[in-house]
């Protein structure tokens, strides 16, 4: 056999064994979903099988938080850092009791009990917390497990974001110039997790992580709403950083919206 023959055929088996390596055969034994673009079915998790929640009829409750107290924050010292200081013509108050007319805000409001073997979607539109003014905003927010977790400096100076959970996983990373952000995601349900600035020990945040989207913050009016929840009978809790929490039973009927009150006082 020439040498020129010789090389064609060690070129065809070459081509031959890759064209059979790439699966051109077929996938069979291949991994689910390989080879176009539908994703391949889970099975971890708890509610990998459940059902998705109907909210063909879902309702609403509707909500107030009560406070027999005064509104105790107190005036925050930021002359340790200049710039903090410079951004605020104004004292920025701790905002750890934030109480008007009888009413509280930053309460985080959840169903706690109630949605067992259900299934909810995982929204792909992050959240965000901003440090702005050197303080956290928002101070009390709530997030679904996997959803992303966008945080950000929009302050000209140095801040880090230390999260404390005890479930999920502890992280502390810095963001040392203005417009910095990066993304985080908790893998668990935790109620709730803490955020503080090592730089400026004023600074603190609190984030509910649920399975679900049925939850909600008090306003500065105290008041509270959780739409679209599917007929059924639930338990409320509300959780606040220094008065605890309480909870309450309620029914929600179809298309119907329920109310419920939450009182707290003061700690004596």
């Amino acid at each position: 056999m020439s040498r020129n023959k010789l090389w064609l055929l060690l070129a065809f088996c070459c081509s031959l064994s890759v064209l059979v390596a790439c699966g051109g055969g077929g996938n069979e034994g291949g991994d689910a979903g390989e080879g176009d673009d539908t994703p391949a079915a889970s099975s971890e998790g708890p509610n990998a099988t459940a059902p998705s929640a109907d909210v063909a009829d879902a309702g609403s409750v509707s909500g107030t938080i009560n406070f027999a107290g005064a509104d105790t924050d107190t005036p925050i010292a930021m002359n340790a850092d200049p710039v903090c200081a410079g951004l605020h013509s104004e004292p920025v108050t701790t905002q750890t009791i934030q109480a008007k007319d009888g009413k509280l805000a930053d309460v985080f409001i959840y169903v706690k009990d109630g949605l067992q073997g259900k299934t909810f979607p995982t929204p792909t539109e992050a959240k965000t917390l901003d440090q702005q003014g050197c303080m956290y905003q928002p101070h009390v927010s709530g997030i679904q497990v996997g959803q992303p977790l966008k945080i950000k400096n929009s302050d000209a100076t140095l801040h880090n974001i230390h999260a404390m959970p005890t479930v999920n996983a502890e992280f502390n990373q810095g963001q040392p110039f203005q417009n910095m952000e990066f993304e985080k995601k908790f893998d668990k349900p935790e109620v709730m997790v803490h955020f503080k600035c090592d730089v400026h020990p004023w600074m603190s945040s609190y984030i509910g992580v649920v399975e679900h989207p049925y939850y909600a913050v008090s306003g500065q009016d105290g008041t509270f709403k959780i739409d679209n929840l599917p007929p059924g009978n639930y338990t409320l809790e509300a959780w606040h950083e220094t008065l605890g929490t309480a909870t309450q039973q309620v029914t929600v009927g179809a298309n119907q919206d329920a109310t419920v009150t939450f009182d707290f006082q003061p700690k004596a």
